[in-house]
């Protein structure tokens, strides 16, 4: 098996490794992005106030997500290099010690879960109503977040080893059951009562948890490359923990950095109206049809980056930068195409009002500016956590989401023009793609072209 592995992740054609490896996360990604959305459309079904709601639980939902994906990232990076290196022992030690690490995340959001939730809506300044909504909603979908931690964990193992087709449809299982539950929880079909809210926040907790034991069955009968056994008392490996969190913890602050970000816009945005943080709330779901392929494509990248680059296979590298950069472009160009044309029809699927359609129509045209050049720096930040250096990664989600995305908004938002603060995305990406560059040619100079040329 290991020769299999050898050969697939070292010799398979670089165009067609890309392809196999992202194809599956591409889809399974494109699933989510629809269960976002439909989760949405059905919450708007409830009214706008509900919408709002869902649209500010968003950066602690993104927050917890950050955590769970961020340690996966190291896990994978983690593992793949040590496939590379044929370090079989490193490979499985790596594997458990992720396992565990994920499970203190759970434990941390099951206790924000039970204590910040009230708290958190009212920093955002939103009203009783929606604040009464968005508690049943966020503590729901914290208290119960084991389901998330467990499928990210058992799904990076099955990507680092190169599995991604069993990681797609653990994916595809737990995105189709919430798609599924959702209206019956909603509404209550077939009998189930009619929950409102908290049947959004339930139906996706389920989806989270089939899926998560899903991937474990996956990792059990189809992972040969790792053996997940706890048969002795597990006791904690620090200098592999310290690995992982090297490459994971700059990935989660560049994630939570996110939270920070959307926080802020929310605070920003309910000066003007609350529909305006419905507008913002609906963009983010919408772009996800745009980013998640092209996290499909990095999920389908980072093994084989860094899995060369433990094999010291510097041309493999090269081109898969490349061919990456190429696709996560396309991706976007056409994502931007569909907002700009489309912006009224997309806003219709969540019941938009006159005044909702008259603030987001400007805004996700404006918005959508930043796909033509996010592509680049979406995967070159990616590039940099594969080869070990997670903290330039960071770096970038800083300047964008911090030092330039919130004061700028801030500053257009005092000209009390709501449709100026929607540049702030744009003028934000700008830099980001600037900065990654700058940091590409160091990162090149210093760590890539060492590399033996070999293919």
């Amino acid at each position: 098996m290991e020769q299999i592995r050898e050969n697939k992740m070292g010799v398979m054609p670089v165009n067609k490794l890309l392809i196999s490896m992202s194809l599956p996360m591409i889809i399974s990604m494109l699933v989510q992005a629809l269960y976002n959305v439909v989760d949405s459309i059905f919450v708007a079904k409830l009214s706008e106030d509900a919408l709002t709601a869902v649209s500010l639980a968003f950066p602690m939902q993104n927050l917890m997500i950050a955590v769970s994906t961020g340690l996966g990232v190291g896990i994978n990076a983690v593992l793949s290099r040590s496939l590379g290196q044929k370090n079989m022992k490193a490979v499985n030690k790596s594997a458990i010690n992720g396992i565990f690490l994920e499970a203190i995340g759970y434990i941390i959001f099951l206790i924000l879960g039970l204590t910040v939730v009230r708290f958190f809506y009212n920093a955002q300044g939103a009203p009783e109503n929606i604040t009464q909504m968005g508690v049943e909603y966020l503590s729901i979908v914290l208290i119960f977040s084991f389901g998330i931690f467990g499928q990210i964990a058992f799904e990076r193992l099955l990507q680092s080893t190169g599995k991604t087709l069993y990681s797609m449809f653990t994916q595809l299982t737990g995105a189709i059951i919430n798609i599924i539950l959702d209206p019956i929880l909603i509404f209550g079909l077939f009998g189930v009562p009619a929950m409102g809210i908290a049947g959004a926040a339930i139906a996706t907790v389920i989806g989270q948890v089939i899926a998560a034991v899903v991937a474990f069955i996956f990792n059990k009968k189809k992972n040969d490359e790792i053996t997940l056994e706890m048969s002795k008392i597990f006791k904690p490996d620090i200098k592999i923990i310290k690995t992982i969190l090297s490459v994971g913890i700059p990935s989660m602050i560049m994630a939570a950095i996110g939270s920070v970000m959307t926080f802020g816009m929310n605070k920003i945005l309910i000066v003007f109206s609350s529909t305006a943080v419905a507008v913002i709330g609906v963009y983010f779901k919408l772009q996800s049809f745009v980013f998640m392929p092209v996290f499909g494509l990095n999920n389908g990248m980072v093994p084989i980056i860094s899995y060369n680059y433990g094999a010291q296979k510097k041309d493999r590298l090269l081109k898969t930068i490349r061919l990456s950069i190429c696709y996560a472009v396309g991706i976007m160009l056409l994502g931007f195409a569909i907002i700009q044309i489309f912006p009224d029809k997309m806003l219709l699927l969540f019941d938009a009002s006159e005044h909702m359609l008259e603030i987001g129509i400007p805004a996700l045209r404006t918005i959508s500016l930043s796909f033509i050049f996010a592509g680049v720096s979406v995967i070159l930040s990616s590039t940099f956590q594969s080869l070990g250096n997670g903290l330039l990664s960071m770096f970038i989600s800083v300047a964008r989401q911090l030092v330039v995305i919130l004061p700028v908004a801030y500053f257009l938002s005092k000209f009390n023009n709501v449709n100026l603060v929607w540049w702030a995305f744009p003028i934000a990406e700008i830099v980001a793609v600037c900065i990654s560059i700058v940091f590409y040619i160091y990162m090149y100079n210093r760590v890539i072209r060492p590399l033996g040329k070999t293919k």
